[in-house]
């Protein structure tokens, strides 16, 4: 499961693209000076874009990756496969901007400093995309996850799981919720992920 992902993304080029997308983007917590970070960690505060029911439009803000469950474990990763999802004001849709993610697979030779190998995923031709996720309101206040799905074909040699990408055609339905998560969430076609080992 996705348990590290990075984002070095501007707030300035985030809003351009839903503007172009015919979303306009609002920052209700203020302009975020977001730090390029290669490393994002649960628990770790970072940007997510949801949907405003009140001004009926997009905003930007910066909550907790993963929310305490049951036990006190973390939820960061979420299975979507065959569940709805819709929005309230205690929680729902929102989407993750990142520019690459993380999967960790065991070496076959063990390693003398007992890590595992670390592979990059990223989108040929984009600087940034966005994974699905859900955000709500728990005891330690307002926190995201991440949604997943089968793998694809970029992914599966790597993980039994991925996260959900979403392209940006996709991102007004379901940001608003007038699409089906069914219809929207799924694993990536062949070729529309890049991995690289990153160590």
């Amino acid at each position: 499961m996705c348990n590290l992902y990075s984002n070095k993304v501007a707030p300035d080029a985030i809003a351009r693209t839903f503007e172009q997308l015919g979303m306009l983007l609002s920052f209700p917590d203020g302009l975020p000076n977001l730090q390029p970070r290669e490393e994002i960690r649960i628990t770790d505060t970072a940007p997510i874009v949801r949907w405003n029911a009140a001004s009926g439009g997009t905003e930007l803000v910066q909550r907790r990756w993963s929310w305490p469950g049951p036990g006190g474990k973390p939820v960061y990763n979420f299975r979507s496969d065959g569940r709805e999802f819709g929005n309230s004001d205690r929680g729902g849709r929102c989407l993750i901007v990142t520019d690459g993610f993380y999967e960790f697979t065991t070496p076959k030779a063990p390693r003398a400093d007992k890590r595992k190998d670390r592979w990059r995923f990223t989108m040929p031709g984009h600087n940034w995309f966005s994974i699905a996720g859900l955000w709500r309101t728990t005891d330690a206040g307002e926190a995201f996850t991440m949604l997943t799905t089968e793998p694809g074909p970029d992914v599966a040699p790597y993980h039994h799981r991925q996260v959900a990408i979403l392209a940006p055609a996709s991102w007004s339905a379901w940001l608003d919720g007038t699409g089906s998560a069914r219809d929207l969430l799924g694993p990536c076609p062949a070729g529309r992920l890049q991995v690289e080992s990153a160590g």
